[in-house]
């Protein structure tokens, strides 16, 4: 599967492009045409909505500057503003190099702390104020809490994807069940279940150990490499993974390949209100390859028996199982 997160057009004009659409929004009116275009442009790629979401957040961190103090150095004098249209930008940028200054900088006792969670079937995009985002997957929970010397993040409960922005300075540590995931820099996944938690890198490196491991006790994973953390803390050796494939969540589908049915039965289950379970090993052991959308598993469950010899049951508790023809 194609990821469909690279922009053939570059991060750097994403990135521009995201500014000016910010500056013009912060218009007193903004036009029909004007809003239809941004919402276009919003959602041709989700780089896109990356950007121009990570700059809402380094906005918002400018709420610790006095309103008249951001009044005043985001207006432009009437009789120029046609002249230099680019003006707005260049100050809303340094407005916004403010706000990533005052976080990096601060030295609150408090610090930054938040929780994020989503419900069944919702996803959700998180900016955070060093510039790292977060995407949340179907029934998942987090807290956040940065601190002078590190960033940490509890997983509590589901699948995130972490973008790190690098800072040597401050690790950004993430702890998930009996295991925990530190690096200054990059993009990888984690997903806690019941028994296990799961660690795929898709860009730069991580660290990863038990919770309760010694710091020279760990793993170095890469780029297009993964592994598992039980329940006793034991990391599980490297072994390569598809980031594009575990992570296909985050635009909302499913992809199976060469997956076992027992492996297909869990995954469903994250997004329905009821389990779906396998009958037997026999029908557990069955292998599956095909791609649905993770907000119709319905469209899954009608498509089974056409493809392997298994047939679908609802229980007497609203929940499914699949059984063998």
């Amino acid at each position: 599967m194609t990821d469909t997160r690279d922009c053939a057009c570059g991060q750097t004009t994403v990135r521009d492009d995201a500014a000016r659409w910010f500056v013009r929004l912060q218009e007193p009116a903004v036009s029909v045409d004007d809003q239809q275009r941004f919402d276009a442009w919003l959602n041709e790629h989700p780089q896109h909505r990356d950007e121009f979401q990570l700059l809402q957040g380094l906005w918002t961190a400018a709420d610790l500057l006095p309103a008249p103090r951001l009044m005043a150095l985001c207006e432009t004098p009437p009789a120029r503003r046609e002249r230099r249209p680019l003006l707005r930008y260049a100050v809303a940028a340094s407005v916004v190099a403010v706000a990533l200054g005052l976080f990096s900088g601060l030295n609150h006792p408090q610090g930054y702390s938040a929780e994020f969670a989503t419900a069944l079937g919702e996803r959700k995009h998180v900016a955070l104020p060093d510039g790292s985002v977060i995407d949340l997957n179907s029934r998942s929970r987090l807290q956040v809490r940065f601190e002078k010397d590190r960033r940490l993040i509890e997983l509590t409960e589901g699948e995130a994807m972490f973008s790190v922005e690098h800072d040597t300075s401050r690790p950004f540590v993430v702890e998930a069940g009996s295991g925990k995931v530190t690096v200054t820099g990059t993009r990888f996944d984690v997903r806690r279940d019941v028994t296990q938690t799961r660690v795929a890198v898709e860009q730069g490196t991580v660290k990863v150990q038990g919770r309760d491991a010694a710091d020279a006790d760990f793993i170095s994973l890469t780029a297009g490499l993964g592994t598992r953390i039980d329940a006793q803390g034991k990391v599980a050796p490297a072994y390569a993974v598809n980031p594009a494939e575990l992570t296909a969540w985050r635009s909302g589908k499913l992809v199976f390949n060469n997956a076992s049915l027992s492996e297909v039965a869990e995954e469903v289950s994250r997004y329905r209100d009821k389990p779906l379970r396998v009958a037997n090993p026999a029908v557990a052991s069955l292998r599956l390859t095909s791609v649905f959308k993770s907000d119709n598993t319905e469209a899954l469950l009608k498509a089974l028996p056409s493809i392997l010899p298994v047939a679908v049951r609802t229980l007497a508790d609203g929940s499914q199982e699949i059984i063998s023809k």
